[in-house]
């Protein structure tokens, strides 16, 4: 699957302003793993895998990713607190002072590719300080042949520089790191930060404006897996709802873990080359696939080995968010190319620490999109500093920090695409069961897949009311019975005994959603914003 072991090209990066640098370009990953080992910077683990630690940053850092604001972006972009503008002189500086710094030194390059679909495929140029970070873009990105490569013309760059550290007084930034997006220059420029997830969260953010307002297609935050007869799923979700785990099905092939678009010639393509999938926890009997694939070409991050080398998936000592990246091909199950058809099923995943979200329940297209448009999850104690309880977290279009136009724009594609595709959305709760985090347990694996598997083999059927329940607070029709799954599951508040406490606590989220609402009303007609939580606590 390597076709980067005879590569005879040499390149140039003076035209970037680098000058005098060692250039290694297109190394293999074998030889990207080997020189990482050899100059201390990683360790390999009892599995063939290469282990690294990211440094200070052990995931994204949300308030330093900036977008610059000149003629292509003022008004298209949806300004705030997510998309930060920065101006266009201080990034012209910044991005010299980046590059000076990697003048003379060694710096690993790599030619690759993003959309898994021909008619829509980015060319990227990667430009790494580090051996791993460019073996990370090798797992990440799609890997261009031998012919591919001669006549390669990068249309985007990215410049990632993790030892570079901002001087936030004379930047313009906040502080020392920055992931910074022009879409003008077509540059990704990421300094200070040695966590991979910004190089590939940086183009995703970039394909989430360029493919809406240039090729009318949508791009998802999402995971993607197609059965046997050519129906394909989608699961929308944040980190740690089960996104990857959920569609990495050994009975269903695997188009992509994360990033996707949906075209209007009726197609869903994978942004990516590879997968990036939280090991927290981790075991070889819940997630096989995922499990055996951490082997030579993998890069872990952020885990604890003992003396042997084996990996501790429990330890969670340096961050939560323990990661793996590998090639898609580590998967055995997989669709080539990575391109699938009108989705049948689409589902929204939420860990639901308040416990009272249905595990499963059918959306109209109203509902849809407005949870869309909120995706929530909840964050619960431990996860983040001065975290004690379940917190709401509502992340637009189930991935806001990647979304350059207001999510109203998503939503409306959406919807539209679900509505020609006469699409079934389901609203999965694969957070608590039985209470709250801290009194309940997280909802089994097992009975999470069962109602997946009765969806896609459309054991569920269509709505009646003899076969589903209308939910008195959120308003969702919840099957009655589920094949696999205990009926006494799949009631919320028959799990809780404690019908007050239930309500109470329902109540107490479905504000929380209306709250969160009100900053898209303006957006959103009024057939949308009905399909929210109608009843409330006062």
């Amino acid at each position: 699957m390597d076709n980067y072991n005879q590569i005879t090209k040499t390149i140039s990066l003076e035209s970037y302003g680098i000058k005098n640098a060692k250039i290694n370009y297109q190394l293999s990953s074998e030889k990207l793993h080997e020189i990482t080992i050899e100059k201390g910077l990683g360790v390999e683990a009892s599995s063939g895998a290469l282990a690294v630690n990211t440094g200070e940053f052990t995931g994204r850092s949300p308030k330093d990713r900036f977008i610059v604001k000149d003629d292509v972006t003022k008004d298209l972009i949806w300004w705030g607190d997510i998309n930060i503008p920065f101006d266009a002189d201080k990034f012209d500086k910044l991005y010299s002072k980046v590059v000076n710094y990697l003048s003379g030194k060694e710096v690993f390059v790599r030619d690759c590719y993003a959309c898994a679909d021909d008619n829509y495929k980015l060319s990227i140029r990667v430009i790494n300080e580090l051996p791993w970070s460019n073996q990370f873009a090798y797992n990440m990105f799609l890997r261009p042949t031998s012919d591919e490569l001669s006549n390669f013309n990068p249309e985007w760059t990215v410049v990632n520089a993790p030892d570079f550290k901002a001087n936030p007084d004379e930047d313009g930034t906040r502080q020392h790191n920055f992931a910074i997006l022009d879409f003008s220059k077509k540059i990704a420029l990421i300094g200070g930060t040695g966590y991979t997830g910004e190089i590939k969260k940086g183009i995703f953010s970039a394909l989430n404006f360029i493919l809406p307002v240039y090729k009318n297609t949508l791009p998802m935050h999402c995971s993607a897996n197609v059965g046997k007869d050519g129906d394909t799923a989608i699961f929308f979700g944040l980190s740690g709802t089960g996104k990857t785990t959920l569609s990495t099905d050994p009975n269903r092939s695997l188009i992509g873990d994360d990033e996707h678009g949906w075209t209007n010639e009726n197609t869903v393509f994978n942004f990516e080359g590879g997968c990036y999938a939280k090991v927290i926890k981790l075991s070889k009997e819940k997630e096989p696939e995922i499990y055996n694939a951490i082997k030579k070409g993998a890069i872990l991050e952020n885990v604890i080995l003992d003396e042997n080398g084996v990996v501790n998936f429990e330890d969670t000592s340096i961050t939560q968010n323990t990661r793996v990246s590998y090639p898609i091909h580590h998967i055995e199950n997989i669709q080539i190319p990575s391109i699938g058809k009108n989705p049948k099923n689409i589902f929204f995943l939420t860990a639901d620490a308040f416990g009272v979200i249905p595990p499963i329940s059918k959306l109209t297209p109203s509902q849809a999109a407005y949870h869309f448009i909120s995706g929530y999850t909840a964050k619960v104690a431990g996860t983040e500093a001065g975290v004690v309880e379940p917190v709401p977290s509502f992340s637009a279009c189930f991935g806001a920090p990647f979304m350059p136009l207001h999510p109203a724009k998503y939503a409306e594609m959406l919807s539209k695409k679900m509505i020609e595709a006469n699409v079934n959305v389901w609203l999965v709760n694969t957070g608590w069961t039985g209470g709250p985090y801290g009194v309940g347990k997280r909802m089994e694996l097992k009975y999470t897949r069962a109602m997946i598997n009765a969806v896609l083999n459309g054991d569920l059927g269509l709505y009646n009311y003899d076969d589903y329940h209308i939910h008195s607070v959120f308003g969702v029709a919840q099957p009655r019975t589920c094949p696999g799954v205990p009926t006494s599951v799949l009631s919320p508040r028959a799990t809780w005994n404690d019908d007050e406490a239930y309500y109470t606590t329902a109540f107490k989220l479905t504000n929380a959603f209306r709250e969160n609402f009100k900053k898209f009303e303006a957006h959103c007609s009024e057939e949308i914003r009905r399909g929210g939580p109608q009843r409330y606590a006062f």
